[in-house]
């Protein structure tokens, strides 16, 4: 598992510099011909992981519900985000890192119900399954949102 936390550390740096480097406007434009726009994008990845590992190990969420229902799967931004609500995700982005990894350590993620997964049809077994796939859904928005910087 050290590698996978390593490349998810990786990632989540990756993210953390649009965070840092764009305005809140910026975070929230929708250039023309794309869905999305960064922030959407940072929620989704952060919502996605505690899904595929927490809820479909049974275990509760470590983000509200207000942030699921914003930005799961299917959905798109409705609404601005605030700067209290990019402050909110800025904390989660590693904090859900490090809780998924201490939590992994002390082997909370005992239970699993199997998902197959709508990008490439993979079936997740397990905490672990989750955990790489996740990663690799992680890359496909950091290259999603590396092309909207380009537009705004």
């Amino acid at each position: 598992m050290k590698q996978v936390f390593d490349v998810t550390t990786t990632s989540r740096k990756m993210i953390s510099t649009f965070l840092e480097n764009y305005s809140l406007a910026q975070l929230n434009t929708i250039p023309p011909g794309f869905n999305n726009n960064l922030i959407w994008n940072i929620g989704h990845i952060i919502v996605s992981q505690q899904i595929l590992v927490y809820k479909l190990s049974g275990l509760p969420l470590l983000v509200s519900n207000e942030l699921v229902e914003k930005y799961m799967k299917g959905t798109r931004p409705e609404t601005d985000a605030s700067q209290a609500e990019v402050d909110e995700i800025k904390h989660l982005l590693t904090h859900t890192l490090q809780q998924t990894q201490a939590d992994f350590e002390q082997n909370r993620f005992q239970n699993y119900t199997p998902y197959t997964t709508s990008t490439g049809g993979h079936v997740l077994n397990n905490a672990i399954d989750a955990m790489a796939f996740s990663n690799f859904h992680e890359g496909l928005h950091i290259g999603c949102m590396l092309m909207i910087r380009k537009f705004i």
